[in-house]
């Protein structure tokens, strides 16, 4: 019904239940390339269990503590930006994002990204943005870099995944920090 066009032929549109067969196609195309550091999408193995993911997602989305947003490329589904753990109360959100292989090299996820932590900072009033990666993740690293995140740290062997023990950066942005370096960007464009 909506989306924001993110340039080159992709838009940003939410992820909802009934895009459960679309879900599980991207999620095929890059089930290898994206559980490489997380479990994301493990559980989606078939068009029920894809359905019930997004289903949580949207549950999530109605209690206000997280949501799904995809990504399509030249009308076909490849990625999304979702948040998750999100506290209005507090005053705290984590991001993240998935992307099949085909789709990478884009910018896709930076400016996706962009569009998410503007809209959780300047329309929801979050205070902290939080990003969780395994150490190895450069690509994920990479954007977080690249929207002027600042890393707080390392989380020692946090993170169990295919039976290796993966170190997880913790990267975030506060409100503040948000404002000027987007208020410096367009400052740059003029």
């Amino acid at each position: 019904m909506y989306a924001i066009s993110l340039g080159d032929g992709a838009e940003l549109r939410p992820l909802e239940p009934w895009h459960a067969e679309e879900f599980l196609a991207n999620l095929e195309r890059g089930r290898e390339f994206i559980g490489q550091f997380i479990a994301f999408g493990s559980q989606a193995v078939d068009v029920d269990s894809a359905r019930a993911t997004l289903q949580r997602y949207a549950q999530m989305r109605a209690d206000d503590t997280g949501g799904y947003h995809g990504i399509w490329l030249d009308g076909k589904l490849v990625g999304g930006v979702l948040t998750l753990n999100f506290d209005a109360a507090q005053g705290n959100a984590e991001v993240g994002c998935w992307l099949e292989p085909a789709a990478t090299g884009r910018g896709l996820i930076t400016r996706a990204m962009r569009l998410l932590i503007d809209h959780v900072i300047e329309e929801r009033g979050i205070h902290r943005v939080e990003w969780v990666a395994a150490a190895g993740n450069t690509a994920s690293l990479n954007v977080a870099r690249r929207l002027g995140l600042t890393r707080d740290g390392v989380q020692r062997e946090s993170h169990l995944h295919h039976g290796v023990r993966h170190d997880l950066e913790v990267w975030s942005v506060l409100a503040p920090e948000w404002r000027e370096a987007r208020a410096s960007a367009a400052h740059n464009d003029h």
